[in-house]
């Protein structure tokens, strides 16, 4: 199993590439970003950045959206990145949520999603494109790089497009069962649409918090409270009694009042009264180094092929050190 970093872009340059450094020698493979440029910087000057000061480091965002970057702009921008950092990019691409809903628009549905990773792959390769309401075919002439592109969901026509179009799937989630349900449900819509799903790659993208468990589910409450966001609109879209998301998932939301998007994912928000401690402990990776291992091993049982660590709310180096030191290894 890989292990990633994400950050949030509200670190200082020289502290962002020193992280990047200090996590590419304590074994991690990649540093997503993620990709909310009201909220927080824009994260590609991050990214070029940082590809300055590691050697095989791959760099990206966790996620992108196609009604905020559009179509070429992007692979434009993804192929420029693939030049400077000599291959080292991977993006991770969903309907969108705080980039969208900080400008009052709802996320992009599901078909622009997955026509939206197909046109940016076929771009990054050197293919000629025709894309969306643009009136004319368009080409990268310069560029013939092979973009992996990760595709988030939760629901059942998102994970289907995931497995039908993706190279990977982003689950926002550490839980076990939740996470081998959902990747079923990708790779049985990837081969019935007659790929090869041999290499199809699953991420689960969380917090992790190494201590004593009161200090764990403190710095780590805001997490469920984000990933509700997504389950609400499932159960808008699906009902919360429906079979085609499973009832653990749902549930937990009954309580949930709102969310400030002024707050997205930060420790202390005003929003996270509705999450309760089992919840957190079933989303995030919380205790002592020999209880991270072991979930981590389920995850990975449940086909789990990168672990991406939400790297926020302090304490980052400290965290980066650990995993590196006492957890990492028992991977390799």
């Amino acid at each position: 199993m890989e292990f990633a970093i994400c950050l949030k872009g509200d670190m200082g340059p020289k502290r962002t590439k020193a992280i990047c450094r200090q996590a590419e020698l304590a074994g991690f493979t990649t540093c997503w970003f993620y990709d909310s440029h009201i909220l927080w910087r824009e994260p590609y000057p991050a990214m070029a950045m940082c590809m300055e000061h590691t050697e095989s480091m791959s760099f990206g965002p966790c996620v992108t959206n196609p009604d905020v970057r559009d179509w070429s702009l992007a692979a434009s921008l993804f192929a420029s990145l693939a030049v400077q950092g000599e291959g080292r990019v991977e993006v991770c691409v969903g309907r969108g949520d705080s980039s969208r809903r900080m400008m009052g628009h709802r996320p992009a549905n599901i078909k622009r999603m997955s026509d939206y990773v197909a046109a940016i792959k076929a771009m990054c390769r050197g293919e000629v494109v025709r894309y969306d309401d643009c009136p004319t075919e368009v080409q990268l002439l310069w560029s013939d790089y092979e973009l992996p592109v990760w595709i988030a969901a939760y629901g059942p026509k998102a994970l289907a497009a995931a497995g039908a179009h993706g190279d990977g799937l982003v689950l926002q989630i550490a839980d076990p069962g939740l996470i081998e349900w959902f990747a079923e449900q990708a790779v049985a819509a990837g081969e019935k649409a007659g790929r090869d799903m041999s290499s199809f790659r699953v991420m689960a993208a969380a917090p992790a918090w190494i201590g004593p468990r009161d200090a764990c589910i403190e710095q780590t409450r805001w997490f469920p409270a984000m990933v509700g966001n997504h389950v609400a609109d499932i159960v808008e879209k699906y009902g919360k009694d429906s079979d085609l998301v499973p009832k653990s998932l749902t549930s937990y939301i009954e309580r949930r009042k709102g969310y400030d998007y002024r707050q997205h994912a930060k420790k202390d928000a005003a929003h996270l009264d509705f999450v309760t401690e089992d919840v957190v402990e079933s989303f995030g990776v919380l205790g002592e180094p020999a209880q991270h291992v072991e979930k981590l091993k389920a995850l990975e049982k449940a086909g789990v092929t990168q672990f991406n660590i939400y790297l926020m709310n302090t304490e980052e180096e400290r965290i980066v050190a650990e995993y590196g030191d006492k957890i990492i290894p028992h991977f390799r």
